[in-house]
């Protein structure tokens, strides 16, 4: 059951399950009023600033036109120009839930304080949030140096020149101030979002992934020492050693014996090939507990609580995304080698010489196919999986007239993110179907209260039925077990 609790933005503490929360379940959102206060003084700040100097983006023009002085005659409607210059997404419409991710970080970093935007911007994305409705977001646009074009669009939907998406009690449009406009679009948020979506999904696949190669071990009477706390004492990465504790709490002690003196890599080095991908969704995590409240706008505008004199606006590069980009193009590759080895053990699943069992699980008349067909789909998604491994880092564009040379495309690695989660939950899903069934067919039922717990919600929605036929529906409801197992 979901937490309805209102998430309470501050600009200081939103986490990966807020956002989680505000973006795929439609919590409610309230605004904290030391928020509303930091975004309202630098707001102030920045009205100062302008007066005495020119500040990017406000009094000049953006990108390689920064040394373009903005006419007195062209300020009014400089914001406007820079919104509609800019919203220039193309491709299909990004889903909801993600959209609604980059509307909550959004939202919540403009409280940090450095925006230097008008409270009227925070409290239309505010109604926006909680009625349910959230602009049109182009899918192509952005390449790591901030989501230029789906926030440009995310502002003229505030102000009434694009259609809201979702629900028909959307917020009334609001006046744009000139220097409201760099200030909303100088952010990565979409890619924060996307990220955080993928974070919170990764780490419930990857906890389910513990529970689903402990099943397989029943089915295959795996060896439990290559799990001794001694053994990862001797080599402690936290992650290794966080999953070996995680399959002795699973297993306990078994109480068959071994049929090996030692397994196969997919048993034997799961901590050591699984707890990369644990620690690199938790190195994710603290990379996005930084970028949800994250005052990185360009200009960073700093008011002085205790005059005018000491307002500054500093022109720098915060808004590049290499910390986020890198750390998911590292749990790209780190889902790949795990999900390899679910393929391995889904082989020694379909193997008699690991079960005692009929070639491929198989049962009824002989030549039975049984599950044979799932390890082609199996390393079908697992090629997809891999495709999606490749680095978005290892790109790089040079753009506005040479004076941006550097990208981190974080976005496209954010975006292969959500696409490669997808494809490994499938593959875990063929390795449910069969361990379950193996399970059945030996007449094998786990001993320790978790795992018990976890073979019985299986045993529950999958199919008895083991004569050969399509077993699609089958692999459906598993992928939808692995939610489940995530918290056994």
């Amino acid at each position: 059951m979901v937490d309805d609790t209102p998430v309470v933005l501050d600009g200081r503490s939103l986490g990966g399950d807020d956002v989680l929360r505000v973006a795929r379940y439609h919590t409610p959102v309230v605004l904290h009023a030391d928020g509303i206060g930091r975004l309202e003084a630098s707001w102030r700040a920045s009205q100062r600033l302008v007066v005495r100097r020119q500040v990017y983006g406000r009094t000049t023009g953006v990108g390689a036109n920064r040394d373009q002085i903005v006419t007195t005659e062209g300020w009014s409607e400089h914001g406007l120009r820079l919104l509609r210059s800019h919203a220039g997404g193309l491709g299909g419409m990004l889903p909801e839930e993600q959209v609604r991710a980059m509307m909550v970080v959004r939202l919540n970093q403009l409280l940090a304080g450095g925006a230097g935007v008008r409270g009227a911007v925070a409290e239309a994305l505010l109604a926006a949030l909680n009625s349910g409705c959230y602009p049109g977001v182009h899918e192509y646009g952005a390449i790591g140096t901030g989501d230029l074009t789906a926030l440009a669009e995310t502002g003229l939907t505030l102000i009434g020149e694009r259609y809201w998406l979702g629900s028909t009690q959307t917020p009334d449009p609001i006046d744009l101030d000139s220097g409201d406009a760099l200030a909303l679009i100088s952010s990565n948020a979409l890619t924060i979002g996307m990220a955080g979506l993928a974070w919170h999904d990764a780490s419930e696949l990857l906890r389910a992934t513990q529970v689903v190669a402990a099943l397989s071990f029943l089915a295959v009477d795996g060896a439990v020492e290559a799990y001794a706390e001694r053994v990862h004492l001797g080599r402690p990465h936290p992650g290794q050693v966080a999953v070996a504790a995680e399959m002795r709490r699973l297993l306990g002690e078994p109480s068959r014996p071994p049929a090996r003196i030692q397994d196969p890599f997919g048993y034997r080095c799961f901590p050591q090939i699984h707890g990369p991908a644990v620690d690199a969704a938790t190195d994710l995590g603290r990379v996005l507990d930084v970028e949800f409240n994250a005052a990185a706008e360009n200009p960073l505008i700093v008011a002085d609580h205790f005059g005018h004199e000491d307002d500054a606006a500093y022109h720098h590069g915060a808004f590049h995304s290499a910390y986020l980009g890198q750390a998911l193009d590292r749990l790209r590759l780190a889902l790949l080698h795990t999900g390899h080895l679910s393929t391995a053990r889904l082989a020694t699943l379909v193997e008699p010489n690991f079960t005692g069992l009929q070639p491929f699980l198989a049962e009824g008349v002989r030549g039975s196919s049984g599950v044979m067909i799932l390890e082609y789909s199996a390393n079908s998604a697992l090629a997809e999986v891999r495709t999606l491994a490749e680095p978005a880092s290892i790109g790089n564009a040079v753009v506005s007239r040479g004076q941006e040379e550097n990208s981190s495309f974080a976005f496209q690695s954010a975006s292969q993110a959500l696409r490669s989660l997808g494809a490994f939950r499938l593959v875990l899903a063929c390795e449910i179907v069969a361990a379950v069934r193996a399970l059945r067919l030996r007449g094998i039922v786990p001993d320790t209260a978790p795992l018990r717990a976890a073979f019985e919600i299986a045993e529950a929605k999958l199919n008895p039925d083991m004569t050969d036929r399509q077993l699609s529906p089958d692999v459906e409801v598993a992928s939808a077990l692995l939610d489940e197992f995530a918290s056994c």
